[in-house]
C-alpha cells in the first residue's frame, strides 16, 4: 500500500503507512471554539476539522509533537481511547498519564519506539525541535519532531519526517546527517506570532528547512486554522517556486487524502 496522508486540519493528520494507521496532533475543536495556548493565551479557531473522532479509522498510535491546545485539545482529551499509545515528549507524557492516558510514552530526543505487525516494523524516532527563540523557549512546552520508518523483513521501505512546531534551528542539521534519504516531510508552517515573536516556521524558514532536509516530497500543514498563524500557505508555495523546488511540494486540502510518494 502506498503511504498516504489525510489532512484533518491544523497539524492533525491520519497517516497510513504499510499496515499501520497513526493520528498526529489531535485538534478537533470547531470554528469559533478557543484553544488554550498557555500563559493565559487563547486563540479562536477559524476552520472546522475535516473529521470528528468517531469518524477516525482504527488507530495504532497517536504522534503528539507537544502539548498545546491546538495540538491536543479538550475534545481529544475527552474522546480518544485512553489505551492508545501516545508517542510524545517526556514532559507531555507526565501530564497525559495524569489525565488517564496510561499508554503515553515520552521519548527523549533520538529515542525510538516500535510497532510490529507481521513482517512489518514501524519505528518512530524523536527528533530535535525548538518552539521559541532563545530563553522564551523555556516558557513553551517541549516539542519534538518525529521520524517514521517503515521496514519490511528488515529492509527500509519508507521514511517520513514530521517537523512538529519547531523553528529553523542549528540542531536540525543533525537530522539529515543521521537520517539521509527522507522520502517525505510533513512541515508545520503558519509563521505563528504572539506579541510579534515568531513561534513556528514562516515561508522563508520553512523553505530553509526543505533545503536542509532535502526530502523527495514536502507536504505543508499547520498554516491557516488560527489567527495567530500569520504566514499563509501561498507564501510558502511562492518561496518554493522562487527557490526552484515547487515541483517537490504537494499541497493538501482539509479532508483530502494524498500519497506521500513523489
Amino acid at each position: 500500500m502506498t503511504p498516504e496522508v489525510t489532512f484533518v486540519g491544523t497539524a492533525t493528520t491520519v497517516l497510513r503507512i504499510g499496515g499501520f494507521t497513526l493520528l498526529t496532533d489531535p485538534n478537533f475543536l470547531h470554528r469559533g471554539q478557543r484553544a488554550y495556548l498557555g500563559r493565559g493565551l487563547w486563540s479562536k479557531r477559524s476552520t472546522d476539522p475535516a473529521l470528528t473522532i468517531p469518524e477516525l479509522p482504527p488507530l495504532d498510535a497517536v504522534v503528539l509533537s507537544h502539548l498545546h491546545g491546538d495540538h491536543f485539545d479538550r475534545v481529544a482529551r475527552r474522546g480518544l481511547d485512553r489505551s492508545l499509545p501516545i508517542l510524545t515528549t517526556p514532559q507531555a507524557e507526565r501530564k497525559l498519564r495524569r489525565w488517564g492516558f496510561g499508554a503515553a510514552e515520552g521519548l527523549p530526543t533520538w529515542r525510538a519506539y516500535e510497532l510490529h505487525r507481521g513482517d512489518e516494523t514501524l519505528r518512530l524516532t524523536a527528533l530535535p525541535g525548538q518552539h521559541g527563540p532563545g530563553l522564551l523557549d523555556r516558557a513553551l512546552p517541549d516539542v519534538m519532531g518525529s521520524l517514521i520508518d517503515l521496514e519490511q523483513d528488515g529492509q527500509r521501505r519508507f521514511r517520513l519526517y514530521v517537523t512538529g512546531d519547531t523553528l529553523r534551528r542549528p540542531q536540525l542539521a543533525e537530522i539529515p546527517a543521521r537520517f539521509p534519504d527522507i522520502d517525505a516531510m510533513l512541515i508545520h508552517l503558519g509563521g505563528t506570532r504572539i506579541a510579534g515573536i515568531l513561534l513556528t516556521m514562516d515561508a522563508r524558514q520553512g523553505a530553509d528547512v526543505v533545503e536542509l532536509i532535502r526530502p523527495r516530497l514536502t507536504v505543508p500543514i499547520h498554516y491557516d486554522d488560527y489567527p495567530v498563524f500569520r504566514s499563509p500557505l501561498r507564501h510558502f508555495v511562492e518561496e518554493a517556486r522562487r527557490r526552484g523546488f515547487a515541483g517537490q511540494v504537494r499541497t493538501v486540502s482539509r479532508g483530502e487524502t494524498v500519497p506521500l510518494t513523489s
